[in-house]
């Protein structure tokens, strides 16, 4: 029953308009970053490494160079120190600060050790059940948010069912957010070396109540050795939070460019 209920709100948000935000000016101001998980709750962990402390290493180092290059945008950071952030939170944060994009740093994981390479997804669709899996992983950290059923209508992680349905709303948003990904993406690709996964969608509850373009980035997988020590490295971080860096860059010039051009 409680499925079925999580499913009719959002047939509700799809059929009627003005549940969704409205599209903002162009325009790119504010960027809100996003370090995965933190404090009680460590992400993932291999080899005495936790996701919380590799993310949150990125995060900080991408702020550093924004703020460095880009003096006309202000950051702010949904967590700076090793502290737990529910997921509501994140995105309330980016939403009260007027954001114009919100980008989710986290480090993936896999049952098979040779498992490696570098994904962004977008809020959307699961097309494989690979990408049902990471969702349903980082979603489960609603278990540790006290009336996280009440807060997230139903939502309950545990569930196949729920994250599928769940995964059915479309984000508005979601053309720039992929557009945003991609460049992500090849910038791995083509400058950090690293081997690209794509763009992928998914339902992770961190992007849901967003209201502007967003991204959650997997920056590797903890789980393989090699990839490991890269994400665990000063060198390895700092390149990734170059790649994120120099797709914003790009990204930033586009909107820029269609707004001066309208």
């Amino acid at each position: 029953m409680r499925n079925i209920g999580f499913l009719l709100i959002f047939i509700a948000l799809a059929c009627c308009s003005s549940f969704l935000p409205m599209n903002k000016k162009a325009g790119m101001h504010t960027i809100v970053i996003d370090a995965g998980h933190g404090g009680h709750d460590p992400g993932c962990q291999y080899g005495g490494k936790k996701e919380k402390n590799i993310t949150l290493a990125i995060a900080l180092k991408l702020g550093k160079i924004i703020k460095e290059n880009l003096t006309d945008v202000n950051v702010i950071y949904t967590r700076d120190d090793d502290r737990f952030v529910e997921l509501w939170e994140r995105a309330s944060i980016a939403n009260k600060n007027n954001a114009d994009f919100f980008i989710s740093i986290h480090v993936n994981a896999n049952e098979k050790p040779s498992a490696k390479g570098t994904e962004t997804y977008t809020m959307g669709l699961h097309k494989t059940n690979e990408n049902l899996e990471v969702a349903k992983r980082e979603n489960s950290v609603v278990l540790m948010e006290n009336d996280y059923s009440k807060r997230y209508d139903g939502f309950d992680p545990k569930s196949p069912e729920a994250n599928i349905i769940f995964s059915m709303y479309q984000n508005v948003h979601l053309e720039q957010s992929i557009r945003f990904a991609s460049k992500v993406e090849k910038q791995f690709k083509n400058e950090t070396k690293r081997l690209s996964l794509g763009v992928k969608q998914a339902g992770f509850l961190v992007l849901w109540k967003t209201t502007m373009p967003s991204v959650l980035i997997e920056t590797g997988f903890l789980s393989n050795e090699g990839e490991r020590k890269f994400l665990c490295s000063d060198d390895g971080q700092e390149s990734l939070a170059n790649g994120i860096f120099e797709a914003l860059k790009e990204y930033k010039e586009e909107v820029h460019s269609t707004k001066k051009n309208k």
